[in-house]
């Protein structure tokens, strides 16, 4: 049985920790409120941008906009528009820089894992995004890039980096689709795990959006030029937002549950002293009584 002294120790222990967590939980929901925020005003201009070019390219592929070369094949407006066998994949995993975050990495880990079985017949190659995902997978395989203290302050600079490395690879030809998986903020108790093809670009489900007709100022080439790799950029920052307020929001509920769990295990603590202390009182009131008796 452990002594007054242990207890008291191991009180004092919990105690400080239980401090730690507190303070964590503070500055998470201090983060998560302006990260919540940019995530919030970032989805309508990117879902807009996936849904304009979408239809866009389907409007250009349906009237022919496409150029022919002397051999009679045909050559998309712009290299970010072509479609081959997926053989080859480029894969972004994104998680977060720092632990204490719940289940928030170790979901992405497995989702990254599962989608490598579930392509195991087609080259897959990794873009680590996050401290945790390059350290959990550069033991693992090789990586083709990663980058990491990227989620203290989002920047748009980085994500345009990381954009730039994925346009390479896709006009380079070194890969046939382009996917990632990220954690998209819900709310702070949901953090849903999404795995988006970011390449080739997904055209429109429903017929009047092919329908729709444009009027062009200048070339279609020269538009989707500037608007392409502006739409990879675009859609990486915004997985990039709603990352950090998924770990935000993950390491604030984290923190909560551990300072209840420290809150709980001082009561138990507390009351396990008091029991000691109440036991060894009555014991030397009993040694008292009894000498006291024997001396009658």
């Amino acid at each position: 049985m452990p002594s007054l002294i242990d207890l008291r120790r191991r009180i004092r222990s919990v105690k400080n920790t239980q401090q730690i967590t507190k303070a964590m939980k503070m500055m998470s929901a201090a983060r998560l409120r302006r990260a919540q925020e940019r995530v919030i005003a970032s989805r309508p201009y990117a879902l807009l941008m996936r849904q304009f070019l979408g239809r866009l390219v389907s409007r250009l592929e349906a009237s022919g906009a496409a150029e022919t070369t002397d051999a009679g094949v045909d050559v998309p407006l712009h290299p970010l528009l072509a479609r081959r066998p997926a053989k080859r994949i480029l894969l972004l995993v994104m998680g977060g820089d720092k632990g204490l975050a719940g289940a928030f990495n170790a979901n992405v880990h497995k989702a990254a894992a599962i989608f490598l079985q579930e392509h195991a017949g087609e080259q897959v190659d990794m873009i680590a995004i996050g401290r945790k995902p390059r350290d959990f997978f550069r033991r693992r395989r090789q990586l083709v890039g990663e980058f990491a203290d990227l989620f203290a302050k989002v920047k748009y600079e980085d994500a345009r980096t990381i954009a730039a490395k994925v346009i390479q690879r896709y006009t380079a030809a070194e890969c046939d689709e382009v996917y990632i998986i990220y954690n998209e903020f819900k709310s702070v108790l949901i953090q849903r795990l999404r795995i988006e093809r970011l390449l080739p670009l997904d055209k429109p489900t429903d017929e009047a959006s092919v329908q729709v007709d444009y009027i062009y100022e200048q070339p279609p080439a020269e538009l989707l030029a500037t608007l392409l790799p502006r739409y990879v950029e675009v859609q990486v920052f915004r997985s990039l937002l709603e990352s950090s307020a998924s770990e935000h929001a993950a390491r604030m509920t984290a923190m909560d549950a551990a300072s209840k769990n420290a809150r709980e295990m001082i009561d138990r603590l507390t009351l396990n002293m008091n029991r000691i202390r109440q036991a060894s009182i009555t014991r030397e009131i009993i040694e008292i009584v009894s000498g006291a008796a024997a001396l009658e």
